[in-house]
């Protein structure tokens, strides 16, 4: 019983510490810093690149939104990756005004294979862009998205991620459970390491990389988390990602439960297989070179999985001590709280507090923020599940609503530029 208090203590200052250090970084989200100055001024050349699997219902709205961009529009092409389509998506885009690329490949189905499939030809064409942005199909872009991106390439950024928001926060539960998340993390995790100096991490889609970094190797990534993986490979090297609050990209989200279920599984998943691949790097990079951007990253790695298999085994040790009688029904009842009241409760505190710094109004939102523990909890039960099944099948997302780049403009109630 003595091993058990013991292993039961080091694991609640294990997390507690974990938990501790988070949140101290998160309030330098609270710090406004100066704009970093030019580097350059150049309006400089770019792809807009768009993976697309079956998308010709949405893909068009996406196209047109980065038409009406307020950068010059001779210094921007707009590329569609129709990847293994079997419908429309190829017609509708060069219809509106896309370059296509067609891609079939049974075997490879990733986005970032169809990345790596199309940048690889833009390398050896030499192609005469001085960056690129990924999109996802179903996305709308704010019109001055290109322009603030351009800004962050003449501060001598290389890697940026942009803001990543929802077209459908209030459609119901889930899309509200997936914008508060985002919204949270946007704030606490990107935007608060990007303020102190460590590194964000890409989300995605909305980022911008310049060309010569992909140069050398391609987009060279083979987990189902291709933004994260690329992420943490930079941050092994020793290189700092950039976050752009201006640069604006909407993003749909699944309003179906099985959607949700099957897309933040394959995320774990890819959690899972980056864990794997970069855990000893990371660790390595951290003792090497002695930063706390290394060790801010091994932490990421840690905070996922690990950290969730950390929270079940002390859950299991007050169990067995109070099978072994070395603690009463009370201090049980108590210690099960200290863990799901925080777990629960918390992120609806957190989450509020983001939407109040932010400005987005409460009322469209309180539905969600009441079920918000439902949908984490969710999460929790996934992350349980991959750990003994990790199923990777791509489960498309149904886009039930025709959303516009005006739709949002005319509703988003962000004001706030950070």
């Amino acid at each position: 019983m003595d091993y058990l208090y013991i292993l039961r203590e080091a694991l609640v200052w294990t997390i507690t510490i974990f938990w501790l250090y988070q949140i101290m970084v998160s309030l330098c989200s609270l710090v406004k810093l100066k704009d970093k100055p030019l580097k350059i001024k150049k309006d400089h050349r770019f792809m807009a690149i768009i993976p697309a699997h079956n998308e010709e219902t949405v893909v068009v709205n996406l196209i047109e939104s980065l038409k009406k961009q307020t950068y010059n529009k001779d210094l921007y092409d707009i590329y569609v990756i129709a990847d293994n389509c079997t419908d429309n998506t190829a017609k509708v885009a060069k219809q509106a005004g896309a370059i296509v690329y067609e891609r079939f490949d049974e075997t490879k189905k990733t986005k970032g294979y169809a990345l790596n499939w199309f940048l690889q030809q833009k390398i050896k064409e030499n192609a005469p862009y001085d960056a690129f942005f990924v999109f996802d199909a179903d996305n709308i872009v704010d019109k001055d998205f290109i322009k603030n991106m351009n800004k962050k390439l003449c501060q001598g950024e290389d890697v940026v991620q942009g803001y990543r928001d929802i077209k459908n926060p209030s459609d119901n539960w889930i899309s509200s459970g997936y914008a508060l998340f985002y919204w949270t993390m946007h704030r606490f995790y990107h935007l608060a390491r990007y303020n102190l100096g460590l590194s964000p991490l890409l989300n995605g889609t909305g980022f911008m990389v310049r060309f010569d970094v992909i140069k050398p190797q391609g987009w060279d990534t083979v987990t189902l988390t291709e933004d994260i993986e690329f992420s943490l490979k930079r941050i092994i090297a020793g290189k700092k990602l950039g976050w752009a609050t201006d640069a604006i990209c909407y993003d749909e989200q699944p309003t179906g439960f099985k959607q949700s279920w099957s897309q933040r599984s394959r995320w774990t998943v890819g959690h899972i297989q980056c864990i794997k691949e970069y855990a000893k790097p990371l660790a390595q990079a951290t003792k090497q070179n002695k930063t706390m951007m290394n060790f801010d990253g091994l932490l990421y790695i840690v905070g996922s999985i690990p950290m969730f298999v950390i929270t079940l085994i002390l859950l299991a040790t007050n169990f067995l001590m109070y099978a072994g009688n070395g603690m009463t029904e009370t201090e049980l009842v108590i210690n099960i709280l200290r863990y799901l009241i925080p777990t629960f409760l918390l992120p609806i505190g957190t989450a509020l507090i983001v939407m109040l710094l932010d400005r987005r109004p409460i009322k469209p939102m309180v539905k969600g923020l009441l079920c918000y523990p439902l949908f984490m909890g969710s999460w929790l039960l996934i992350n349980f599940k991959c750990l003994f099944k990790r199923e990777t099948t791509w489960e498309k997302i149904n886009h039930v609503r025709d959303i516009k780049i005006t739709d949002v403009s005319e509703t988003s109630e962000v004001v706030e530029k950070i």
